[in-house]
């Protein structure tokens, strides 16, 4: 793959608002290169800054005009493409002002997928499992315009913590049930 080509394309995608990329993405994009072209390429891509390498799998276009103050968000979506994923536990009771320290640089996402923690240059994705029924999940969730990943409403996000045994200290329970009325 030429660098021209790769710019080019991405410039492409990036106009239809994707600035984060799986390897598999990358392979369709490349399909003409083999194997051994297409992993060296990638090298040089990330190597030249033309990619940033998130994680593991994962790829970033940083001159990407549609990357957004979200793009932790997008790479937590790539990451666990086809579980059921939404931000939840601090990182939600942060934005409800509900907690009183505001995890500035980790991302906590309640997921159907496998628990982990992924450090990115964009911050740390924290991944707690579930074994609720998507079904079930569904109604303490909503998106937001423009967000790659739901949201946990105040009270969802309050009993996720309490479900997997996080630390309830931080919490001002005063300001969850002031919020709540």
């Amino acid at each position: 793959m030429y660098k021209i080509t790769a710019f080019q394309l991405l410039s492409k995608w990036d106009k239809k608002g994707k600035c984060v990329f799986t390897k598999q993405d990358l392979r369709k994009l490349f399909s003409k290169d083999s194997p051994k072209a297409f992993t060296a390429g990638i090298n040089r891509l990330v190597k030249d800054n033309i990619l940033v390498r998130a994680c593991r799998g994962i790829y970033v276009n940083p001159y990407a005009s549609s990357m957004d103050s979200y793009v932790i968000e997008h790479i937590a979506k790539a990451l666990r493409r086809g579980n059921y994923n939404y931000v939840s536990l601090e990182s939600m009771l942060s934005e409800y002002g509900i907690i009183s320290q505001i995890p500035v640089d980790r991302l906590t996402v309640m997921t159907t997928g496998r628990k982990g923690v992924y450090t990115t240059p964009y911050g740390t994705i924290e991944y707690t499992h579930t074994k609720r029924p998507e079904a079930n999940l569904r109604s303490g969730v909503y998106p937001i315009k423009n967000r790659p990943l739901y949201v946990a409403s105040k009270e969802t996000a309050w009993r996720d913590l309490k479900r997997v045994g996080r630390n309830i200290d931080l919490v001002n329970l005063k300001e969850l049930y002031e919020q709540s009325k």
